[in-house]
């Protein structure tokens, strides 16, 4: 870890030389390499004991040891191939996963110019040590803390460090945070701390805590520790009772071993593990990349969504948005860079009289301007237009191309720079100055409200200073940026530039703002609709908080604060007594929203919370399912999150929401499905001799029927499509089991249905002197059969083929352990006749019937807290 270099003055660096190689060599010693320090990678064999830990998977390996120690070596292959299957593709999903992110990482800070031994040379961010000489020009990613010693108009943008997403002047003896961008003008700053030591490497910090389980690992588990113990119960129950009988030891020993895997879907981590790997290459079609596999599973369970606002709810880039003169005010349309929009005086195109002031003033804004537009390159996927220099100027560019002013080019052409004052923090103006052929010299300024509506700067009544003020605090209090700006004539080129700042005209008001997305407002709309409170926690001013959650409805989304902007300070101050109350957060730290997802863990709910900047990091890791930006994002909050969203859009988390809602329905359902089958197996095995029929199945015959019911047929139930309505419903309870909600009760219907149609079967074949076993081996693998269809959510969807051919798969199979003389021989069974085999398979329709009907019966209700009423197109989970 890199300590931060003590502090000292910067002074005179224009004239140094910088350090010498041997100084840099003695501090990269002392120090290390300028980087935070990245997550050491996972060993290959730790990735494997971690899928071996699951509870589910260590029962089946008690399994694999206990047929091993009896020489029953065709089940044990069964099992261990079932447990090297869900290993592999777990770890392999984990792999692909962490290697995708790291293509698509990008190093904070590249590159850095620095002088060293009087010369300035280019090299990797990692190189540079505290007492660097570093160079900073616009466009480029500050390497590390410095200070600055010299400045010329910087302007930085720190909104990946603190959400605020308006630029920060620098001025000489201000310090500049490792990861920001200079956006324009130029500096001479000495470093003062690199890596861990940085403000990045600071935030970076906090994440090293410990991952908890997600809600499926913690249910999954749960389940696991009880079939454990059902399991052993089994096994000490039916051994006991078959010696009681007289039954040989080593035949009982084998059924007991054969009841235990029948109690346990030993399909089950196979199952999850195929849905959420199918689910992840789902969601990486939607530009979702998963980076952890569980957290698929775990996004249907997302109860609160907190997004952050610069990039995620809003463009991430400036637009004018409303014009202001004495005479005329309008709004513009269009969004980002795209010189493409109208000009609009009351709802309709503005009259050529209306766009006259309109133009003039948009003209003057693009001349006192030092911003670049780029169009798109030919090759580019989205067609954005780019900007080259401070966000705002370059919002004002587009602003005058969408009125019809001059574009740069002719203005440079035509109306010359002669002259200017930069914009610095202590004027807040920018005074440029132009020739007008052979006429004066005209005078260009812009800057903040305060600083130019001033008599001493401007020629107009104190009546018309009067209005311009109230309009613009009115424009301040709905969130927006305002300039002010004026012009004037000159006979001769004043010198300095600033003495022009006086005896001016005002022109009028341009109003600013990061606008909301287009979807934005939909997309928290579906959130509601599926029971997932969103919450807004920015590092923005709280006004303009508040104009864009006004914007997109999230205000007065419920709670006694829930229409009020709460500030850090408040949070830090403790004066929010609740902060789940709250729906919108301005101003906050890494520290506080770490306190905000931890408040609504803290009340059982399942969070998300979404990030691009440094300082979202900590929240990210520590929230249930973290959420980064992949175009924009920082490699910070890549590392600490377990979805990267490819696109950058916030929708793209709500299809994400969708996905593991499907998946855990998925689950569920299989559970139902392979748990009733193990229960009627075992039933059938203690009933059966009490009705006079001794072994109703051997060993081999289960382990037949489980691995074409929960192996096949039940791997295939992983890639069913979600159910209807899967988005109209709550979230489940967090703390609901895993068969909880109704299912359990459907699990044991089921299961009494497909005995009774077994034993029936059974009873039945006796009576008619046929080969009674088998017939009860064909019936129960029908019935099962017949369930696994007719729990399917779309009865007759295509969407997923798979399952009607594995059951179709099974069916034959089974036929083959009758008629193949091999496996009749292994499994013990007998041909069937037409009788046998019509009395078998009625058993098929019976478990379809049964299951259509148990499929939406028992339906649990709401969580508390959950508004509205269930849709009646809606399915209820199995």
């Amino acid at each position: 870890m890199t300590a931060p270099a003590p502090h000292r003055a910067p002074a005179p660096v224009r004239e140094t030389t910088g350090l010498t190689q041997e100084e840099v060599a003695r501090r990269l010693a002392d120090t290390g390499p300028n980087e935070v320090a990245a997550r050491k990678p996972v060993p290959l064999h730790q990735r494997v004991l971690a899928q071996l830990r699951d509870p589910l998977i260590m029962v089946l390996l008690g399994a694999v040891v206990l047929t091993l120690a009896i020489g029953d070596h065709p089940d044990a292959i069964v099992i261990g191939l079932v447990v090297l299957v869900n290993t592999t593709v777990g770890v392999a999903q984990e792999i692909r996963a962490d290697n995708a992110v790291a293509a698509l990482s990008a190093l904070t800070a590249p590159h850095a110019r620095v002088r060293r031994d009087g010369a300035v040379c280019d090299l990797p961010a990692a190189a540079v040590v505290p007492g660097d000489v570093l160079l900073v020009g616009e466009g480029d990613i500050v390497a590390a803390d410095a200070e600055l010693a010299e400045a010329s108009a910087v302007l930085v943008d720190e909104s990946m460090l603190t959400g605020e997403s308006v630029p920060v002047d620098k001025d000489a003896g201000a310090t500049l945070s490792a990861g920001t961008v200079v956006v324009r003008g130029r500096g001479v700053a000495v470093v003062t701390a690199t890596g861990a030591g940085s403000a990045l490497g600071r935030i970076a910090a906090l994440l090293d805590e410990r991952r908890e389980q997600t809600p499926l690992q913690r249910r999954l588990a749960a389940l696991g520790r009880v079939l454990a113990a059902v399991t052993l119960a089994l096994c000490v129950l039916v051994f006991a009772l078959g010696l009681v009988r007289g039954l040989p030891l080593g035949t009982m020993a084998v059924t007991a071993i054969s009841l235990a895997v029948a109690a346990v879907p030993e399909s089950l981590p196979a199952v999850v593990t195929l849905a959420l790997a199918l689910g992840a290459r789902r969601m990486v079609a939607r530009h979702a990349l998963v980076r952890r596999l569980p957290a698929v599973e775990t996004l249907g369970s997302v109860s609160v969504l907190a997004t952050d606002k610069t990039g995620t709810l809003t463009e991430g880039r400036m637009v004018v948005q409303h014009l202001w003169t004495p005479s005329v005010s309008a709004e513009l349309s269009g969004v980002g860079y795209e010189p493409v929009g109208e000009v609009l005086v009351a709802g309709q195109p503005a009259a050529a009289d209306e766009l006259e002031p309109l133009t003039e003033l948009l003209t003057v804004t693009a001349l006192c301007n030092d911003a670049t537009l780029r169009p798109p390159d030919d090759g580019a996927a989205d067609g954005r237009w780019t900007a080259l220099g401070d966000p705002m100027e370059a919002a004002l560019l587009t602003a005058a191309a969408k009125a019809g002013c001059p574009d740069p080019t002719e203005l440079a052409r035509t109306r010359p720079r002669l002259g200017e004052a930069p914009f610095d923090s202590l004027r807040r103006r920018m005074t440029t100055l132009h020739a007008t052929g052979e006429g004066p010299v005209q005078v260009c300024l812009k800057g903040a409200p305060e600083a130019v509506l001033d008599p001493a700067v401007l020629l107009d009544t104190p009546e018309a200073l009067t209005a311009a003020r109230q309009e613009a605090a009115s424009l301040a209090a709905q969130g927006y940026r305002v300039l002010a700006v004026a012009s004037g004539v000159r006979n001769d080129v004043p010198s300095p530039a600033t003495t022009a700042e006086s005896g001016l005209a005002l022109l009028g008001l341009v109003a600013l703002s990061d606008p909301p997305k287009p979807h934005a407002a939909a997309t928290l709309a579906s959130c509601r609709a599926a029971g997932i409170t969103p919450v807004l926690i920015t590092g923005d001013h709280p006004a303009t908080a508040r104009a864009v959650a006004s914007h997109i409805a999230l205000l007065g989304d419920g709670g006694e604060t829930g229409d009020h902007v709460v500030t850090g300070a408040d949070v830090a101050a403790g004066r929010v007594a609740d902060l789940t109350s709250v729906r919108v957060f301005a101003r906050t730290d890494p520290q506080q929203k770490l306190d905000i997802v931890e408040a609504w863990r803290a009340r059982g709910a399942v969070t998300a919370m979404t990030g691009d900047g440094v300082n979202d990091g900590p929240a990210l890791h520590r929230a249930d399912i973290g959420v980064a930006m992949g175009a924009r994002g920082t490699e910070v909050a890549r590392q600490a999150a377990d979805l990267v969203l490819t696109d950058d859009e916030l929708s793209t988390v709500v299809a994400a929401v969708d996905e593991g809602r499907r998946v855990y329905d998925n689950i569920r359902r299989f559970l139902v499905f392979g748990m009733a089958g193990g229960a009627a197996e075992i039933l059938v095995m203690l009933i059966g001799p009490l009705l006079g029929l001794p072994l109703p199945l051997r060993a081999g015959q289960i382990l037949w029927i489980n691995l074409l019911t929960h192996g096949l047929t039940g791997v295939a139930m992983g890639a069913e499509p979600a159910s209807p309505g899967a988005m109209r419903r709550p979230p489940r309870p967090p703390g609901q089991h895993i068969l909880g909600g109704g299912a359990w009760q459907r699990l044991l219907v089921l299961a009494a249905v497909v005995t009774a149609a077994s034993l029936g079967a059974g009873l039945g074949a006796r009576a008619l002197d046929l080969a009674w076993q088998s017939v009860l081996f064909l019936a129960l693998l029908a019935a099962q059969l017949g369930a696994v269809l007719g729990l399917r959510a779309r009865l007759f969807t295509r969407r997923n083929p798979f399952l009607p051919l594995s059951v179709l798969a099974s069916a034959l199979l089974a036929g083959a352990a009758l008629y193949v003389p091999f496996l009749s021989s292994v499994l013990e069974t007998e041909p069937l006749g037409w009788t046998g085999i019509g009395i078998a398979a009625a058993g098929a329709p019976a478990g379809f019937v049964a299951a259509r009907l148990v499929r939406t019966a028992f339906r649990g209700t709401h969580p508390a807290g959950a508004s509205g009423t269930r849709d009646p197109r809606e399915e209820a989970p199995v």
